[in-house]
């Protein structure tokens, strides 16, 4: 392709000079390393493998040193390690500063953050220092080829930031080769981590930064971790995932369901599609899908759910999907292991019944694992 659109007169054009690896943030809470952190190294060694490459990861605490190897385990080929007491807890500028510094040593080509509360505060903010722009909440990511045709530039390997557009409808491929690094941020869940390899080998290496009391502007007093506000889908074996077809009506029947899976020995969740929350059926925490939360548990039950796009990003990673749905061409047949047309009506009530007479789903998490 290249070869073929030089010869229509495009101009090969390369604005690297010199920048080259794929870095990653990793974040970390109370001294552990987050999960966003695991995770997004998988896309990051997809692109460090297609430009040739090393995968760097940066960590940024007190008395971190010891968590690097776990990077490492996980896909990393080098983790940068800054460790500063006052580095003990997040807070923007100080945080914004290091990873600045390391960003004009070492000039990475790609830097990669979760987009959590904590990399959605940050990466804009070293985004804006540097002079880049910055792909946020990115669902999935890629390395090819990019024809400019306005000024007919024609730029090789350049990183493809794919994320959810037109209000979840459409996914949209982000290009920018003009200024590096390319900075985007991955959306939580998405991703699966790398098994822990620990036959794996890196380099680790301290990074001082010169911090003056001008740059901790800000002290954390306390955190408050509101518990009570989430639902644990990471842990979950099954979800129960409703749609607006079933009602308020029928998301009472589903959350009975969730109970007896739970008091039977499994741990299960309640899920819901976007349009099942913005009919208030469910609060927005159980929400699955592009603007809530990306699953992979072992079984995902959907009732009368269609299968809008965002909602099927959001949970394509599950191991085994059933869904019920009265609409033979509802969409999200096309992504499910069983498909059943009919009413939820007829179908809830029954596995209700057998649950509570002791029936347990098979493990199909466990299974793939294995």
């Amino acid at each position: 392709m290249a070869e073929d659109k030089i010869k229509e007169g495009y101009t090969e054009v390369d604005f690297r000079n010199g920048a080259s690896g794929v870095f990653t943030f990793a974040e970390t809470f109370e001294g552990e390393i987050q999960p966003v952190s695991f995770e997004i190294l998988r896309p990051a060694r997809k692109m460090a493998e297609k430009l040739g490459t090393k995968v760097t990861s940066v960590l940024i605490g007190y008395n971190v040193k010891d968590k690097a190897k776990e990077l490492i385990y996980r896909g990393a080929d080098r983790v940068i390690v800054i460790d500063d007491e006052r580095l003990r807890v997040y807070t923007t500028l100080p945080y914004a500063k290091a990873i600045t510094e390391v960003i004009k040593k070492e000039k990475p080509e790609i830097f990669l953050f979760g987009a959590t509360t904590t990399g959605r505060d940050l990466g804009p903010r070293i985004a804006a220092r540097i002079n880049v722009g910055l792909s946020a909440d990115c669902t999935d990511f890629d390395v090819g080829d990019y024809a400019y045709r306005k000024k007919k530039q024609y730029f090789r390997n350049v990183a493809y930031f794919i994320r959810p557009s037109f209000e979840e409808a459409k996914l949209a491929t982000i290009i920018g080769p003009w200024a590096f690094p390319q900075m985007a941020t991955a959306r939580p869940g998405v991703n699966e981590p790398f098994p822990r390899d620990t036959q794996r080998n890196g380099e680790i290496i301290e990074f001082s930064v010169d911090f003056s009391d001008e740059d901790f502007p800000v002290e954390v007093l306390e955190t408050v971790k509101n518990i009570e506000e989430t639902v644990d889908f990471d842990s979950a074996q099954v979800i129960v995932s409703g749609g607006l077809g079933v009602g308020k009506e029928g998301f009472e029947m589903l959350k009975t369901l969730v109970h007896a899976i739970n008091e039977n020995g499994q741990d299960a969740v309640l899920g819901a599609s976007r349009a099942a929350v913005d009919a208030g059926f469910v609060p927005h925490k159980h929400q699955i899908g592009q603007t809530g939360r990306t699953v992979r548990p072992g079984l995902y039950l959907a009732f009368g759910i269609s299968g809008a796009i965002q909602h099927i990003e959001g949970m394509k990673h599950s191991k085994v999907v059933v869904s019920v749905n009265i609409d033979r061409n509802a969409n999200i047949f096309n992504v499910s292991n069983i498909g059943i047309v009919d009413d939820y009506k007829n179908i809830v009530p029954v596995l209700i019944e057998k649950v509570k007479n002791g029936y347990k789903f098979p493990d199909f998490k466990k299974k793939k694992e294995d």
